[in-house]
This record gives C-alpha cells, structure tokens and sequence, in this order.
C-alpha cells in the first residue's frame, strides 16, 4: 500500500487517481501529523511525501518515521515543487528518502520509480521469508542434534545400568554355586532375569523406533477380541507387581480389527507408566468399553502428575520430564512409540493430569477394517 502526503487537497487527489488507476492501493494523509499517526497503525510499501508543508515539514516527517521500527525500511519518495535546490535534496536523503523529485513531476517517470521499489520490496519480502525459514530450520537441526546428542547418552546410560547388573548377579551366582547354596543361587538367577527383562525391553524400544524413522515398523492387522487383549496385559503385570492393585472397569465381547501385538503393547506402557510413576499408591484403574463405534481405552493412576505445559510434549520422540528423570529411568521414546501405533491404526492419543492428583493416558481407535484402511488413505 501507498501513503501520499500532501497538505494540497487537489495534488493528492490527482496522484491518488493516476496510481489507483494503475492498480495500487493508495491512502491519502493532509499533514505531517496524520502521516505519523497511519504510519503507526499500517504498514506502506512505499510513502510519497511532499516537502513544503507547514507546521511538520516532510523532512521532519521522515525522519520520524525512520525512528519507528515497523516503518524503518519504509521506502520515502519526497516531492518538492520549491526546494529544488541540491542542499535540500542532500538533506532530503539524509532524512532517508531513497528519491527525490522535484515538480512538475514526469507521472510515467514516477510510474516507473515506484515499479521498481515495488519490486525490490517484494524480493526483500521474499529474501527475508527464506531467512527466517532457513534461521528456523538451523534451529530445528540444533535442538534435533541436541535432542540426539542426550538420547545416546541416556541410552548408553540406561543399557549399561541392567548389563551390570546382571554381570554383578551372575558373579554372586557363580559363588553361590560353589558353595552349593542352591537358595542363594535361585535368588541371584531371579534378579539376572529381571534386569535381562529390562534391558530387551529398551532394546526392542530401540529397535521399534528404528523401524517408525525408517518406515519399516509392520503390523500385523486382523480381528481380535479386545477384551480378551486386555485381560492378557493385566495378568502379565498383575504377576511381576504382585503388590499393586490392577482394577479393571468394564468389558466388552466385541471383536475388533487390528494388530493385536501392538496395541497390547500399548496397553502395557500405559499400565507400566502407571506403576512406575505412582510411587506410594497401590492401584490402577484400566478402563475399556465401546464409544460410537470405536474402543475407548484409558489407564488412570493416582501418582505425581503431569503439568499441562507438558501434556502437550509427552508423547514426543525423546521427551523427558526434567524435574522426574533422574527419579525414573526411561529413554521418553515408550509415549513416542505409542503415539505412533495409535496413529497407524487411525485412532486419537492423549492424557488428562492433574499434578500430584495422577494422570490418565488414553486412546481411542477405529474397530472395523473398513475405517481403518480409510484412514490410513
């Protein structure tokens, strides 16, 4: 847009008119003062601005307008019927008008003039989108690098703690041996075995994530019943957390389509979450039934909590809770590798969480093949 500022009513209705005809969009200022006051509230290509005007001057003008950062890159056209002068085209630059024109003004010299700063408006436009799209692109590739350069070192750290472990129990058991204490020995087996549990848990993370970046990850899609799924992961874990309480609430004998293994595996990181980040509490809540057409599922504990700022980060590749991750162990890819199961099988994911009050983590997912493979269009 154009703002013509001239105190001669009938010059700026004749330019106005010539470049409206040439189809610029055009605003018109009387004085110096209404200048300023549009320059605040619009944002101009271009200003043309005529010299000789009482009270403000467009020098004066200008150079208040260059002190306005939204207008600082403004480009300035003076016009000037009487200072025609070099000292006053000098100081018309100095003021930083880019051009200077005195009258009677050459209308298809102007014409050309205000073409040309069109366009190198539209290429600083567009060189100045591409920098900020490139400035942000090399800050996405710092925080992907940083997120990276900490994901190998948890990881080195969380596949390194179990390893030990069970190099620590099979030396206590080849002692235990020796000494043909068969008791002690079962006791070390038992512990080598849980730790060589959680070390193929984080490797099949692994490799799970490995497959959702390379797009190789499979699913094995056919009929199931859910309830039947459900009842498998509770027991699963009811048996290796014998103290804590799995309720479920609900039921259903509907069968529905998808791939069985992984959505048990779902299931199983919302009830491990549960456990795990509920220390002090002895309970946890699955609940499962049919809504519209499709399986709800939901797992609610009543543990530490998640703020809201972080509920919208918690299923991201990597993402850990700061103030939590040197009080639990994990590689923040579980939630991630979740997201995109429930995302291969059309279906929403999400949590609801009070802090210090529990959380509920939950997804929702299409029970006929029909609208799966529609959604996956």
């Amino acid at each position: 847009m154009i703002l013509i500022v001239d105190d001669r009513p009938e010059n700026l209705i004749s330019l106005q008119k010539v470049l409206q005809a040439h189809n610029f969009e055009v605003e018109t200022a009387s004085s110096g003062e209404e200048a300023l006051k549009k320059v605040l509230k619009n944002n101009y290509v271009l200003i043309i601005l005529d010299v000789q005007m009482p009270d403000m001057d467009g020098f004066e003008v200008a150079e208040a307008i260059s002190g306005f950062s939204k207008a600082k890159d403004t480009a300035i056209i003076f016009l000037s019927a009487v200072n025609t002068e070099l000292k006053f085209i000098t100081k018309g630059y100095l003021s930083g008008g880019l051009d200077y024109i005195t009258k009677p003004v050459d209308i298809n010299v102007l014409l050309l003039k205000i073409k040309t700063f069109y366009r190198i408006y539209e290429q600083s436009r567009k060189l100045n989108e591409v920098q900020e799209k490139l400035l942000e692109e090399i800050e996405f590739r710092k925080q992907a690098e940083h997120k990276k350069d900490e994901f190998i070192s948890i990881a080195s750290h969380e596949l390194k703690t179990p390893l030990t472990s069970v190099k620590g129990y099979i030396q206590l058991l080849q002692r235990s041996l020796s000494r043909d204490n068969k008791e002690m020995a079962q006791n070390h087996l038992e512990k080598a075995s849980v730790q060589l549990e959680k070390l193929n848990e984080l490797i099949v993370d692994l490799l799970d994530i490995s497959k959702i970046e390379s797009g190789k990850m499979k699913f094995n899609m056919q009929h199931f019943c859910a309830d039947s799924m459900v009842n498998n992961a509770i027991e699963m874990l009811q048996q290796s957390n014998p103290d804590f309480r799995i309720n479920k609430i609900g039921t259903t004998n509907e069968h529905i389509f998808g791939d069985e293994m992984r959505l048990e595996q779902v299931v199983i990181n919302f009830i491990t979450n549960a456990i795990k980040y509920a220390p002090g509490t002895n309970q946890v809540n699955v609940t499962i039934n049919i809504r519209d057409g499709k399986l709800y599922l939901a797992v609610k504990d009543f543990g530490i909590g998640i703020s809201v700022e972080q509920q919208d980060k918690i299923f991201d590749k990597f993402y850990r809770v700061e103030e939590n991750s040197h009080r639990f162990n994990g590689l923040g890819i579980g939630l991630y590798i979740c997201a995109e199961i429930i995302k291969r099988h059309g279906g929403t994911i999400g949590v609801n969480s009070v802090p210090d009050e529990g959380s509920e983590f939950y997804f929702i997912v299409p029970t006929t093949e029909e609208e799966i493979l529609q959604n996956q269009l």
